[in-house]
């Protein structure tokens, strides 16, 4: 067995160690989007917490860090639609994917009993999941925070036993709380799909993602407010037999128009991909395409 002495040339070469990915992720330390960072970039990774959406894709475009993580829908909750205007307002490259399972957990202090609880605090779309929950607890009042791991961590700050948090394993973890009522979502395969974003496409693909899976594709559409615009927007996919699988509408920059945006089932490197967004930039007012990228497959 080889010792390496304190100070030698192993420390010199730890020292030129390649930096750790910072991923910037809206919300605090202990947040199910810390989950994500670490199923697609990695354990070595350095998840940066930043409170609004806007400020992940302001980070990156100021080359903060190397990369954000939005979340772009939930399996009971629906859409986040602010991580689509994010997208569409700053300009940002989708790269990857990653889809995490959702399990939340009421969070107390040390000692503290779920039948003495008064106030929740959580997300709003946290909230959103674990309706049943809080329907079958009408003595709790639920509190919209901005974030799962912030209400933790003011949970544990407070230190009043009347008062918990909807939210995370993690997060129970990083604040020293007890798990009070654990897996309180509405349905058992409660997840988030998670984007990951960049402002130079050179960057390398995150370590978690599967380079040999199917692609898919993201792009943003403006049309006219004419019958049938969104549709001659359409066709030029299901022509080629391109499924689209996420279509959601936002505002647009005046008043009573609209973006769409969409994820195709393809690589808009490929053949039908490229004849399509042709056609369709031909009828549509604007169309930008946001990246491609691997289709997330748990592992």
């Amino acid at each position: 067995m080889t010792t390496r002495r304190r100070g030698g040339r192993g420390a010199s070469a730890d020292s030129r160690a390649a930096p750790r990915v910072r991923v910037a992720f809206q919300g605090e330390l202990g947040a199910f989007s810390e989950d994500a960072v670490r199923a697609l970039f990695g354990e070595a990774a350095e998840p940066v917490p930043r409170r609004e959406f806007r400020e992940v894709g302001v980070a990156v475009v100021a080359g903060e860090v190397e990369y954000g993580l939005l979340p772009i829908e939930n399996t009971l909750a629906g859409s986040v639609v602010t991580s689509y205007d994010v997208l569409a307002a700053e300009p940002l490259r989708v790269i990857g994917e990653v889809i995490v399972p959702i399990h939340h957990c009421v969070l107390g202090l040390p000692g503290s009993r779920l039948a003495g609880v008064r106030r929740v605090l959580s997300h709003p779309v946290a909230l959103a999941q674990c309706t049943r929950f809080l329907l079958e607890h009408p003595e709790i009042e639920a509190l919209a925070v901005y974030d799962t791991a912030g209400a933790a961590r003011e949970v544990a700050e407070r230190r009043d036993a009347s008062v918990a948090a909807i939210a995370g394993r993690r997060a129970a973890d990083r604040y020293a709380l007890e798990i009070l009522a654990h897996d309180i979502e509405d349905r058992p395969d409660n997840q988030t799909r998670f984007l990951a974003v960049v402002r130079q496409e050179h960057l390398p693909a995150p370590a978690g993602a599967d380079p040999g899976a199917a692609r898919k594709t993201a792009l943003l559409v403006e049309t006219e407010n004419v019958p049938g615009a969104l549709v001659h927007v359409l066709l030029p996919f299901a022509s080629r037999g391109i499924n689209l699988s996420k279509l959601e509408s936002r505002p647009g920059a005046e008043p009573w128009t609209y973006r769409f945006f969409m994820e195709l089932e393809a690589d808009a490197g490929t053949a039908a991909a490229r004849e399509a967004l042709a056609e369709v930039s031909r009828r549509a007012t604007s169309l930008r395409v946001l990246g491609s990228y691997p289709k997330w497959m748990p592992r």
